[in-house]
């Protein structure tokens, strides 16, 4: 239903790198979400109240949170559509970042509400009835539920909605709470057993877990998480397309939201090079990662002098030693300054967060390799981080 509606009603629906198209997804399947919710509630309440279930009852409330999970959720993608103005002039993009955490909230919340009424059945039990119209409603749901997260996921992944696919995985958990519910259901009926309050425990446990992965999810991309591994390497291989492109490094991605990043990287030329047809080079590196990539570049030149063979020596020497010490660290922006009592070796290092030695113990082993090749090089370090994942 929710692919027929996007084929009449979305235009241009296969340019999900546009922000209209995405806003059109997003939105459709916000209402498509509240719709099949607000039914799902109204069946489950009437199912609760011919069996006389908390569990049944629970889970209805848990539709009702869902349906109002998805009205902040096409809230969230109308405001994130806005154009940029002056007080927000990289977009409003995150606001659906800040969409999908309320919705996991929400979802805690009910968690929480659920719990408790569920905890309060299991010192005071009521009798429940299994009666086929119940059993045939809550089956319904699962497959009701079903549908909901293969379109949520499905578009959520095309169009890199964290919202969205926060909603596809909290249908999952409401798929396994209702299926718990169907078995205390049985149970009750077929071995006289009472574990309603049970089922509805387990139910907000699965909605709780369901609300934290998502709440987690959501906050990384407002902390500031890294990009993914893909989209890194498209970049290096577009920038190291260029023959005149010695090497890479200091690549930092901005994430503004869905569709608006902004990189910057250092691109290493030779020193010896004209500045004016490299400088036209770079332009055109910016403009190619713009029309590929969908992303704003500001590409800084790092010289590099290719014809020193002094300097060339002590750049193999210094990686050479840094590779001595663990593998993962590398070197960049090496330049040597000459003086009549000394030669200063001056480079970045770049040294992983989770590395097993401080900065200052690195440094200070690679200080000592260095003036071990000879006691005239002195060297200053200065310590860098990967923001990418490779």
């Amino acid at each position: 239903m929710v692919g027929l509606l996007a084929k009449h009603f979305i235009k241009d629906r296969e340019n999900v790198t546009s922000p209209a198209v995405r806003q059109a997804y997003g939105m459709l399947c916000s209402i498509a979400g509240i719709f099949f919710n607000v039914l799902l509630a109204g069946g489950k309440c009437l199912a609760g109240m011919i069996s006389g279930s908390i569990a049944i009852m629970a889970d209805a409330a848990n539709n009702l949170s869902d349906a109002a999970s998805s009205v902040i959720v096409l809230i969230g993608f109308k405001m994130a559509g806005q154009k940029p103005d002056k007080d927000h002039p990289f977009g409003h993009g995150r606001i659906e970042y800040i969409s999908g955490l309320l919705v996991s909230v929400l979802i805690i919340f009910m968690a929480w509400e659920l719990f408790q009424s569920s905890v309060g059945k299991i010192f005071h039990p009521e009798e429940t009835k299994l009666e086929p119209l119940v059993a045939v409603i809550l089956i319904a749901s699962i497959f009701v539920k079903l549908y909901i997260f293969c379109y949520n996921h499905s578009i959520g992944k095309r169009i890199d909605s964290e919202a969205m696919l926060a909603a596809s995985k909290d249908s999952i958990s409401d798929m396994a709470a209702t299926g718990a519910v169907l078995l205390s259901m049985f149970v009750s009926h077929v071995f006289h057993i009472n574990i309603d309050g049970w089922c509805g425990v387990l139910v907000a446990l699965m909605i709780f877990y369901a609300g934290i992965t998502s709440a987690k999810d959501t906050i990384s991309p407002l902390l500031g998480q890294p990009p993914e591994p893909g989209f890194v390497k498209k970049i290096e291989e577009i920038v190291m397309s260029y023959e005149e492109v010695i090497g890479i490094h200091d690549l930092i991605v901005h994430n503004y939201g869905p569709g608006r990043t902004m990189i910057s990287l250092h691109a290493e030329v030779s020193a010896e090079g004209d500045i004016l047809v490299l400088h036209d080079m770079i332009d055109n590196i910016e403009r190619r990662l713009r029309e590929e990539m969908g992303c704003e570049a500001v590409i800084h030149m790092d010289p590099v002098c290719m014809k020193d063979e002094e300097t060339q020596r002590l750049k193999e020497l210094v990686i050479q030693a840094a590779s001595e010490i663990a593998e993962e660290l590398s070197v960049h922006d090496f330049r040597i300054v000459r003086g009549p009592t000394h030669t200063n070796v001056i480079f970045d290092l770049v040294v992983p967060y989770d590395f097993k030695l401080s900065d200052e113990k690195t440094t200070e082993q690679l200080k000592k390799r260095v003036q071990e090749y000879d006691s005239t090089y002195y060297a200053v370090i200065e310590v860098d981080k990967e923001y990418v994942e490779r």
